[in-house]
């Protein structure tokens, strides 16, 4: 795409511009550690090293070395154990629940937050998908203490299921499937409604607001099952 850098700079000015009045965090997600590095001198204010598919001994050093960088500049990072099964920005993971041996390990080097699998997956759930390992959970928080947890592939996972991890200390849920279905089926009932041979309806600006619009609902729906509204500080 344009590069970290482009992301940055149109994130900062539309902050400006719209006179947002919530804190707003710029986040890598799933980065490499070379990625990282990039992010960082970019300006986003929160990173992700995704180290899960190194050995852990591996995974271990480089997150110590990123956990000392990001909070020497004042940025909070989230690091990983136990790959999520999927894929998500180049990175497969076939699924695997962390040891929570592990996850204490790297909650203990300061981390700001500790993704760590627990049954979840990227994309769209299979049909004999098992469920989340509420055992494992309860084991890693148990081990990590008040250690903010984030479970990845929030997508399909049904709200019983969501209200119990949450319960079990999850304190962000990250929902990128569904919000790319919404934003497909909005767009596609544009067109198939034939809106888009409508005087100017092919502009993209008019194309891609229903998906817009289809996107902020879903969102508006999560925030409100996460418990999140309202929480801005």
């Amino acid at each position: 795409m344009t590069g970290f850098k482009t992301v940055a700079a149109m994130v900062k000015a539309m902050d400006e511009e719209l006179g947002i009045t919530v804190p707003v965090a710029l986040h890598l997600d799933h980065g490499t550690y070379e990625g990282c590095y990039k992010c960082i001198k970019a300006g986003f204010t929160s990173i992700m090293f995704d180290g899960s598919h190194y050995p852990f001994e591996e995974n271990l050093a480089k997150s110590t070395e990123l956990v000392n960088v990001a909070h020497n500049l004042g940025l909070s990072i989230e690091c990983e154990v136990g790959s999520i099964g999927g894929e998500e920005d180049g990175v497969v993971g076939m699924g695997e629940c962390a040891d929570p041996d592990e996850c204490k390990t790297i909650a203990d080097l300061g981390v700001d937050m500790l993704a760590a699998g627990i049954g979840n997956i990227h994309g769209k759930y299979p049909a004999n998908w098992k469920g989340l390992s509420f055992e494992t959970l309860d084991a890693i928080q148990a081990k990590t203490g008040e250690m903010p947890l984030v479970l990845h592939g929030g997508t399909g996972i049904p709200a019983d299921m969501i209200k119990k991890a949450i319960s079990l200390g999850v304190s962000k849920i990250n929902v990128n499937t569904e919000c790319q279905l919404s934003f497909a089926d909005a767009t596609r009932k544009y067109i198939e409604a034939g809106k888009d041979l409508e005087g100017k309806g092919f502009d993209p600006r008019k194309l891609l607001a229903p998906g817009a619009d289809a996107i902020k609902a879903t969102v508006k729906e999560k925030m409100e099952l996460f418990g999140s509204v309202g929480k801005a500080e």
